[in-house]
């Protein structure tokens, strides 16, 4: 009997690049997204659901969990991977993008996640895969919106790993680094005021040396593979980096004081 997996956000990038790595490995995956109906790549393949799923409407959420389960008989792993990134000056977002962030990223990933529990209670089994990122250990100057949502990602999925073990269920984490996917286009709402003359220089060079970030991405694929053996490796380990750099990164900010490191971030930029 093969294993199903439901991805949300799989319409691009990671989620798109994990669900043709799963089915690539046999499994059901039940494949999620804002808008199905444009979708033509996975239509006619078997071992395939296409299903509506916005973070932000609960009904798509609770109704495209039923269809998984009443399509393949279970649900084993959860990839939380829907989500983008809000960057600017805090004080250039309006109140109802800065909510919309943090309800994309961590209260529509807390929704899926309560959606599925039940489900993998009853099993005594399931593993869900929460997508942080390198910025949910560390963060650039004007990600205040986006790193805030990160940090909030691996404190749920650090406290919920309590829980699941419970009834014998599991969360990982995948701390992707720099990826080579439409995240700074699509995928990033960027918010300025020039008005606010005192963060134009700031704002100025980081557009500037962010592009150097990227030089070196790795493709999605590679985060692909990081979340099959998270999903599968049947250990309790908690975080996986993903890409190259990420690691690097990772131990960086952890072997070094604020201080130290804030200086090494401003050097990057230039500031």
């Amino acid at each position: 009997m093969r294993n199903t997996i439901l991805i949300t956000g799989a319409s691009s990038g990671i989620g798109r690049a994990t669900a043709k790595f799963f089915i690539e490995k046999d499994w059901n995956v039940v494949v999620t997204m804002r808008n199905p109906d444009s979708e033509t790549e996975f239509k006619d393949l078997g071992n395939i659901l296409l299903s509506r799923l916005d973070v932000l409407d609960p009904d798509s959420i609770e109704k495209a969990i039923a269809e998984g389960i009443q399509r393949f008989g279970r649900i084993d792993v959860l990839v939380n991977n829907a989500g983008y990134g809000a960057f600017g000056p805090l004080e250039a977002f309006s109140r109802e993008n800065i909510i919309r962030q943090f309800n994309t990223n961590v209260i529509g990933l807390m929704d899926v996640t309560r959606a599925v529990l039940p489900h993998f209670r009853s099993n005594k089994s399931g593993v869900i895969v929460n997508i942080s990122s390198i910025g949910g250990k560390m963060s650039f100057p004007l990600g205040s919106l986006y790193h805030g949502t990160k940090f909030a990602v691996e404190g749920i999925s650090e406290a919920l790993s309590y829980e699941l073990e419970q009834f014998g269920a599991k969360v990982k984490i995948v701390e992707p680094g720099a990826i080579a996917t439409d995240f700074a286009g699509r995928s990033i709402d960027f918010s300025n005021d020039e008005s606010l003359v005192e963060y134009q220089g700031l704002v100025g060079k980081v557009n500037e040396g962010m592009p150097a970030f990227f030089e070196n991405a790795s493709p999605a694929s590679v985060v692909a593979e990081v979340i099959y053996e998270a999903a599968t490796d049947g250990t309790s380990k908690l975080r996986y980096t993903a890409g190259e750099d990420a690691g690097e990164i990772i131990s960086r900010r952890k072997a070094t004081d604020d201080e130290t490191f804030f200086s090494g971030v401003k050097i990057m930029f230039k500031l």
